[in-house]
């Protein structure tokens, strides 16, 4: 078993790929959790290259069964998180509200907030201690205004926010930090994703296709070098505190 590493969500991709990748080439070992696919099974032989013990681990965040067995997989790996950062999410749906199919709205939730607690709850006795286990998570701006047609996501983004911060009063006196960071707008999948739905459904389409077309997209190494040091090395003093990459 290593003696501890760093677990990356959402890491077969964007910035949760580049994440992964630049604190495997700092020399720590991390696990990256995703849904299964070809670019999971990618990372983890890149992982591996830097800090042999690296690992990939299929997980469905939308899947209680699926998350309960990925602690197992983790459990295998590693006692000790050094850290964890709450990267995955998902968009969808983007829809009005008043139209929105709830399933799909529940199943946004499910992954972007109550699956993070699912996780974290059970990968507790991992965190803390002796060493401070860092828990980072990427948060947005929808965390702190509304956006038509975005509802589930914003709920989510917001209600992770707070989770940030109960989890940094609560893990205060175990060693255990906790702290949400806005990432700015990041060229990844989920942006195309955004500019691939239809206009009738987000009014504000036209926008994000601009953000696109002018060139105003962060590249995914760029955002995860800004990031890098809050991740790996924020203070107990920072617990609890929200961040903006566009401050940093």
């Amino acid at each position: 078993m290593t003696e501890s590493c760093y677990l990356v969500t959402g890491a077969s991709k964007g910035l949760g790929r580049a994440l992964a990748l630049l604190l495997a080439q700092n020399g720590n070992n991390v696990l990256a959790l995703a849904r299964p696919s070809e670019a999971l099974d990618s990372i983890e032989q890149m992982l591996i290259q830097h800090a042999p013990g690296s690992a990939s681990i299929a997980c469905d965040l939308s899947r209680p069964d699926s998350i309960a067995k990925a602690v197992e997989r983790i459990a295998e790996h590693t006692e000790q998180l050094a850290g964890i950062v709450h990267n995955a999410g998902a968009i969808a749906p983007v829809k009005a509200m008043a139209e929105v199919e709830g399933a799909m709205w529940a199943r946004s939730i499910q992954v972007n907030l109550i699956g993070v607690q699912d996780l974290t709850q059970q990968l507790r006795p991992m965190l803390g201690g002796d060493h401070q286990s860092r828990v980072t998570v990427i948060s947005s701006g929808a965390s702190l205004r509304p956006v038509h047609s975005w509802s589930a996501y914003c709920v989510s983004k917001a209600g992770l926010d707070m989770w940030s911060r109960c989890l940094a009063e609560e893990g205060r006196a175990v060693n255990i930090s906790s702290i949400s960071v806005a990432p700015g707008v990041v060229d990844t999948g989920m942006q195309r994703e955004i500019r691939s739905v239809p206009p009738e459904d987000f009014p504000s389409l036209e926008t994000f296709i601009g953000l696109h077309e002018d060139g105003n997209l962060v590249a995914s190494d760029v955002v995860a070098k800004q990031l890098y040091e809050l991740v790996t090395a924020h203070s107990m003093d920072q617990s609890g505190m929200r961040f903006d990459v566009r401050d940093l």
